[in-house]
């Protein structure tokens, strides 16, 4: 089987969030289990000249975007056994950062065009475009409106896979007509209509032969008003073509007996994860003591995440005896909120307003706890990497969290962290107090917990056979 991915994002070469962690790692466990799978991103300026001078010019050609005609180059890297395309036209790709520019609408018109168009220069002629997030999501319906009556293109299949639903690459009809070409009818309510505009997203989730998403209980969250940023009506329509499978994390790159980024390495000796959260107090000028439950904060530092909620009880949080320590940036009100606790807390709050990659690997290492409150989650991964460095995990009952957290029971001895469901702070201040009793209080239950950590897998393996069993039953 031959599975080409189309994404905007992809680790090692650039990245803004977790799609670029799954089209980094998941291609990579997929062509262990003997796919052959290659990826197209854009070729951004940003990409490290590392990169950039590793890579081969494979075709150029002229594409037509409506009335312009354009260069388009394709370049190509092999990386850990995946072959790796990338589209260059430095007008549109050559810039600081991915997006938020006014012309994002023509650019990543150009990407989804460019894809399709390639595949015959390329001599490429995949089973499935697996397209990824609302910057891909025009590929279907291009691909249905334009070539499949070619018989190059006949047999190719599309999945469109949901990495969060919020973001849906909305804009004015006229631009998709101006790039397009697509007929009137593509543009009703039940078509590409969105807002009064159009949408890419909304495009490929009614062109594609399948949709999944990053969770099971995600893919059923989205077919409510609540969670279905006026997309579920259409998500229920296509329910019986939409998956939820769970993201899995890369174990080499997430293993804390071979991290380079931790003072210790360690696979399950607390007494060795202990040695890391001595070495990170002393580090962040906190008080070295190891009895004091630290409680991990790495995320974006917006709303989405939960961070109203702390907000609304920080002051209660703090007059448990925890340390709590932030990494990460967003919203200037939060990162403002954790500088200030910080300041009246030196003892107990360290605020690291950035985001290093190796510090974070270091907090998940050192962290007792791992704080994840979030509004709604399509997966999330600092959970998972958590459970990896067995730091128990406090989460809101949505999404992937849902899926991947199951929350403790003393009476059984079962289950891997903490969690509540009402998106309420007090609920969360509770689920807090209980977590730092069983750390402060209860050994037993804690090792209890240390230990069913130690039998998760979430490593692509499972998932990676779930995606090939939908490959393989849309393209038969």
């Amino acid at each position: 089987m031959n599975i080409l991915f189309a994404a905007s994002e992809a680790v090692p070469f650039i990245k803004t969030g977790g799609l670029a962690d799954v089209i980094g790692s998941l291609p990579k466990e997929l062509t262990r289990q003997e796919v052959n799978v290659s990826v197209i991103l854009p070729k951004y300026g940003d990409i490290p000249a590392k990169f950039q001078d590793e890579m081969t010019h494979v075709t150029h050609f002229d594409l037509y975007l409506g009335w312009r005609k354009l260069y388009i180059g394709i370049d190509q890297l092999e990386l850990d056994g995946v072959t790796f395309y990338f589209v260059d036209n430095e007008s549109y790709f050559k810039r600081p950062g991915l997006y938020g520019y006014d012309d994002d609408a023509e650019r990543f018109g150009f990407f989804c065009k460019g894809v399709i168009e390639a595949l015959p220069h390329l001599n490429l002629q995949p089973d499935v475009i697996h397209c990824h997030d609302w910057q891909a999501g025009m590929i279907p319906v291009l691909l249905k409106a334009h070539y499949q009556h070619l018989p190059f293109f006949s047999g190719i299949k599309t999945m469109m896979t949901i990495h969060n639903l919020r973001y849906q690459g909305v804009f004015s009809q006229d631009l998709f007509r101006d790039y397009f070409g697509l007929s009137d009818d593509h543009f009703y309510g039940t078509a590409l209509e969105l807002h009064g505009g159009a949408s890419f997203l909304k495009g490929g989730l009614l062109y594609s032969d399948w949709i999944t998403t990053v969770s099971q209980s995600y893919a059923e969250e989205i077919q409510m008003p609540y969670y279905g940023e006026n997309l579920d009506s259409l998500l229920r329509h296509r329910q019986h073509q939409l998956t939820g499978i769970v993201n899995g994390i890369d174990y080499d790159v997430f293993d804390p007996n071979t991290d380079p980024h931790l003072t210790v390495n360690y696979r399950d000796s607390l007494a060795k994860k202990q040695q890391n959260k001595l070495a990170l107090q002393e580090r962040l000028g906190l008080p070295v003591n190891g009895d004091v439950p630290m409680i991990a904060l790495v995320t974006r530092l917006v709303q989405q995440k939960g961070l109203d909620l702390i907000q609304h009880v920080l002051r209660e949080m703090l007059l448990l005896d925890i340390q709590l320590v932030v990494l990460g940036t967003g919203d200037h009100v939060y990162e403002q909120m954790f500088r200030d606790a910080a300041e009246q807390y030196p003892a107990k709050v360290s605020a690291q307003i950035y985001f290093n990659e190796a510090l974070a690997h270091q907090f998940y290492a050192a962290s007792d706890l791992f704080l994840m409150p979030s509004q709604f989650e399509p997966c999330g991964i600092g959970q998972l990497i958590a459970l990896r460095y067995r730091s128990a995990p406090i989460v809101r009952e949505t999404g992937g969290l849902r899926d991947t957290v199951q929350p403790y029971n003393e009476f059984t001895g079962e289950g891997t962290g903490f969690s509540f469901t009402n998106y309420n702070a007090h609920d969360m201040l509770h689920s807090i107090r209980r977590a730092v009793f069983f750390y402060k209080n209860d050994r037993d239950s804690w090792q209890q917990i240390q230990s069913n950590m130690t039998k998760c897998d979430f490593s692509w393996r499972k998932s990676a056979q779930q995606y090939i069993g939908l490959y393989k039953e849309i393209s038969s």
